[in-house]
């Protein structure tokens, strides 16, 4: 009788463990796929086969973790806002004058753009195509009331001119945000300028703080 050709135990190759997901690495990837498919198409056009062939998940892992399309696409608009809020707090806003204070944080939210290449698109189709809906829920208002605040106590201790705070934090975001913002239509003008080079974005922030203090600072 011949020899069988079904492995014995000893001899079949040990099962591979199952390897567990990292949860947390797992939602960064689908907002981070999800990220870019909102900045092209915004929230009616985005496709969450799209989603789930950038990330390398299943469509049903991404409903596991986010209960539908206008669940996911609250946070990703949310995720940057929360950073930039995470990264304020790390700042001693409060132990500098108010000029120093402005310039600190103007350069922290420029960097802040430059790392969320995808940002400012996605502001953009929420304002075209939902109207701010989504954005009045994302968080953006914290970051606003640091701002906010410096303003308020540069014009208290007479450093900065009489301004409304409001209409002042909005030019400065304007500021920090409009060179990233238009980069895809700039750089036909300058195509001998590469925009998202480090060493341009600290061209970019060194102009931005020197325009944004000229324009508050009180004249002597």
């Amino acid at each position: 009788m011949g020899r069988s050709s079904k492995a014995t135990p000893s001899t079949r190759s040990p099962k591979k463990p199952r390897q567990a997901r990292d949860p947390e690495a797992t939602k960064a990837q689908i907002l981070n796929a999800a990220e870019e498919e909102f900045a092209r198409h915004g929230l009616s056009g985005a496709r969450m086969e799209a989603i789930a062939a950038g990330t390398g998940v299943t469509k049903a892992m991404i409903y596991y973790y986010f209960e539908n399309k206008e669940q996911l696409y609250q946070a990703v608009l949310q995720r940057p806002a929360n950073e930039l809020l995470d990264a304020i707090k790390q700042l001693p806003l409060d132990d500098l004058s108010p000029e120093k204070a402005l310039e600190m944080l103007v350069r922290g939210a420029i960097a802040h753009e430059a790392a969320h290449p995808y940002q400012q698109m996605i502001l953009f189709q929420e304002a075209s195509q939902n109207r701010g809906k989504y954005f009045e829920k994302a968080g953006w208002q914290a970051p606003f009331a640091y701002l906010l605040k410096i303003l308020e106590r540069g014009m208290a201790d007479g450093t900065f001119r009489p301004v409304d705070p409001w209409l002042t934090a909005i030019n400065i975001a304007g500021v920090c945000n409009f060179y990233f913002t238009t980069y895809d239509n700039v750089k036909h003008l300058a195509p001998d300028w590469d925009f998202r080079n480090p060493a341009m974005v600290e061209r970019h922030t060194q102009e931005a703080i020197a325009f944004i203090l000229a324009g508050v600072k009180r004249q002597t």
